[in-house]
């Protein structure tokens, strides 16, 4: 078979590949978060195999701890947030009046100074500020209507763990006999790309959550701390959003830092909450980002951003938990490609292969 079949073969495959997925998004969710459960918690289910002599004990285990803290964190963690979030609704109204009562003189200053401008502008603000208020709105109707959020919850919740549960059991068996099905000729390659798609994955997957647990803490305890009242919730919001790369502490600086300004009337409030952040970018930067995740994963911040954001648009919450995986894989098949091209004719011309271009 001639290399242009084989290509057209695996062309034809990555396009059914790619529809049947697009095709049953809905229905794949709870499978592809169990296999990213299962891929999250092999390594530790490994190694307690080895000291227990047993798969299924390490995979008991490790699934009891995980309960554990899971239902630590609905106990501690919930009723934490639903009192911050019921105390900051209660003062909404006081911190809308103070935010007028600060922007007020700013907004009288402007209409002296524009006085013809002052209400056009006035009016586009308020057209913008109702448009985002609407948009927001139908986007969480969307969300939270129709039957089929609620069957996708109800799946997630039900047959996520049952299905990380077997994959993990199985894990090792799957992966022999994924391998087992590689064509001969070109095995050893396709091993290769595949560790070093595992390498890529887990280096920046697995090191990124780390990360964005650590931060999440940090910023929930600091925020709170500072004496800021969404402080907890803000803080774990930047953890999760962290694994967008700048994305999570550009939104949070904003959040806390205009949440402290309608709070607080001084400013040493302020600073701690700015003094926080300056801490949190230190600690990713210098600590977090270079000992957990490295920087040999070989994904770029704007082609994660681009992955994520593709994936949403796409295939939804479902593209979301595939984009940095399906990213990986495609960077590693370009460098590869990349790499055969150099060696081709097609680029060095009548030159030897080995020879310099």
């Amino acid at each position: 078979m001639s290399n242009v079949q084989k290509l057209w073969i695996w062309g034809i495959a990555f396009v059914i590949f790619f529809v049947g997925v697009y095709i049953l998004r809905d229905v794949l969710l709870p499978f592809v978060a169990g296999m990213i459960i299962a891929y999250f918690l092999d390594p530790a289910t490994t190694k307690l195999q080895q000291k227990l002599h047993s798969r299924t004990a390490a995979l008991c285990v490790v699934f009891a701890v995980l309960i554990f803290v899971l239902l630590l964190c609905i106990f501690i963690i919930v009723p934490v947030v639903q009192k911050q979030l019921s105390i900051f609704l209660s003062n909404l109204p006081v911190y809308v009046g103070l935010l007028w009562s600060k922007a007020e003189p700013y907004v009288i200053e402007l209409k002296r100074l524009f006085p013809h401008q002052a209400d056009s502008f006035q009016q586009t603000v308020s057209e913008h500020l109702s448009g985002g208020i609407k948009l927001l709105l139908g986007t969480i109707q969307k969300l939270l209507s129709g039957s089929m959020a609620f069957i996708n919850l109800l799946s997630l919740l039900l047959i996520t763990p049952v299905v990380a549960f077997y994959l993990l059991r199985d894990w090792n068996k799957f992966c022999s006999v994924i391998k087992g099905l590689l064509p001969r000729e070109e095995a050893r390659t396709i091993r290769r790309l595949l560790s070093e798609m595992n390498d890529i994955i887990s280096g920046f997957v697995r090191g990124q959550a780390t990360v964005c647990l650590c931060l999440g803490i940090f910023y929930a305890v600091g925020l709170t701390l500072s004496g800021l009242d969404l402080g907890l919730l803000i803080g774990l919001g930047i953890g999760v959003l962290s694994f967008i790369p700048y994305v999570g502490s550009t939104i949070g600086f904003v959040t806390s830092v205009g949440l402290a300004f309608v709070q607080f009337d001084d400013w040493k409030h302020i600073c701690a909450v700015v003094v926080v952040f300056f801490l949190g970018q230190m600690l990713e930067g210098n600590v977090l980002t270079p000992k957990l995740v490295g920087e040999k994963v070989g994904l770029h911040p704007v082609w994660v951003m681009f992955a994520l954001l593709a994936g949403a648009t796409l295939f939804g919450f479902l593209g979301v938990l595939i984009a940095v995986p399906t990213a990986a894989i495609i960077g590693v098949l370009v460098r590869f490609g990349i790499q055969k091209y150099k060696e081709s004719t097609l680029y060095l011309g009548a030159a030897k292969p080995h020879e310099d271009a």
